[in-house]
This record gives C-alpha cells, structure tokens and sequence, in this order.
C-alpha cells in the first residue's frame, strides 16, 4: 500500500520507481526503488555525478519513459496507469521542457519556435504567433522576433527556448543542464527567470544540473547517486567531485 496522499501543493511524486535500459541480454539498471517529491511553487533541484541517473528521473517523471516498476504521479495524474497517447496529451499541455542545447528548429524564426507547443495544440498561427511575441517581451527580448536561432547569442537562444517551454502555461516545468553552456551572468538571468515565472505562478519547477555557480536557487535540493535519491536537503549542497 502507498501512503502518499496527493495534495495540492505536491506536483510529482515517484513511489519505488525502477527503470533499467535492454540492450540484447544486457540489463542495466538506472533507477533503484525512487523515492522523489517536488512542490508547486518551488525550485527543485536533482544533483550528482554523471550516470547516477538524473536525465532518466526527469524522464520517467514528465513521461517520456516509462518506469519499469513502482507509481509515477505527476500533477495529480497517475502516469504509471495512463496509455501512451493519454499521456503524450497530458504532456503537451502540462510539461514545458528546457534542454541544454535549446533545441532550437534552425529553420523557424524566435516566435514561431516559441508558437511550436500551441501550434501542436491546435492553435492557429494567427493565435499563436502574437502569443509568441508577448512571451518574447516577457523575457526581454521583443526585438528578435523575426530572427533565426543563428542570428541568436546563446543566452538569447536560451531565452526563446525558455519563452517556448512557458508559452502554453504549463504547470510543471522540467530543465535539463539549463545553464552549463551559458556564461555566469547569463546563466544567473536565466536562473531568476525561471525562478521569478515559478514563484509568480504556483508552477513546478524541476533542475537537474552539475552547475554550482546556480545552487542557491533551489528550494530543495534531491541528492542522487548510483540510481538511488540519498537525501533530500533545503540547502545549498558541496560541488560535486566530477562534473563529467
């Protein structure tokens, strides 16, 4: 029996989770019965060395993989008992992802890479485009409209990239190294950008990172190793030994 009670200030929570990745007879395990927790209204953090599972947390967490065993309960949504395609809607509208690599279309101009999760949605352009370009406004950048990721520095590209994970107002909001190809001070204005649209809007917002220039951000901090979270602290955590 699970004790966790869903409450409404719980954004997600994982009960026993196991995932391993096959290759042939090959088996190896990544997850190690996690036990994990995030709040609406904070700033997460998940930390530890390379391989110690953080990426595929963050997966199995938004539902882009599947966990092989225990309960994955995000925004109140049982992920462990929903199909795929339930969860592939639930995700386009409930999770906004920030990636290291922005993953940016080079092909599409800054609004109409920010229009990208409406226009999945089914909004017209005519709808989504000027949603686009306030959301570009928001986080400082209204003049770029028009330009292409290549024209773009990458502190601004990471600024469209976090205006295209907001734009469609999603609950839970997931980052992946956000920082680690930034320079300190554009990395610090990311970092109160994401913290300022979380507080301001009672959104979740999930870290994982090897970048302790932005430690002091979090709310609360999940230490992880070898598949397993081994504590759970509201303080800022030493550097890891190795960041690679």
């Amino acid at each position: 029996m699970n004790p966790f009670t869903p409450s409404p200030e719980t954004a997600v929570h994982l009960s026993r989770v196991d995932k391993a990745f096959r290759h042939g007879d090959l088996v190896t395990p990544i997850l190690k019965q996690v036990e994990f927790t995030a709040r609406m209204g904070e700033m997460t953090f998940v930390v530890g060395p390379s391989g110690c599972g953080k990426t595929t947390l963050l997966s199995v967490l938004c539902g882009t993989l599947d966990a092989d065993a225990g309960e994955v309960t995000t925004l109140g949504h049982a992920l462990h008992q929903m199909s795929p395609a339930h969860i592939t809607r639930f995700r386009s509208r409930n999770v906004g992802f920030i990636f290291q690599q922005f993953n940016l279309l080079p092909t599409l101009t800054a609004a109409e890479n920010i229009a990208v999760p409406l226009r999945i949605q089914g909004v017209s352009a005519g709808k989504a485009i000027p949603r686009a370009r306030e959301w570009l406004a928001r986080v400082g950048i209204p003049e770029k409209a028009n330009e292409r990721p290549n024209r773009l520095s990458g502190g601004q590209q990471q600024r469209v990239a976090i205006a295209r994970a907001l734009v469609h107002e999603p609950a839970l909001i997931v980052c992946d190294e956000p920082t680690s190809a930034l320079d300190s001070a554009t990395g610090h204005q990311v970092m109160d950008l994401l913290r300022e649209t979380g507080r301001a809007s009672q959104r979740a917002v999930i870290v994982v990172t090897h970048d302790p220039r932005i430690y002091s951000y979090a709310d609360c901090v999940a230490q992880m190793e070898d598949g397993r979270i081994l504590r759970v602290t509201a303080s800022v955590p030493d550097a890891p030994h190795s960041t690679h």
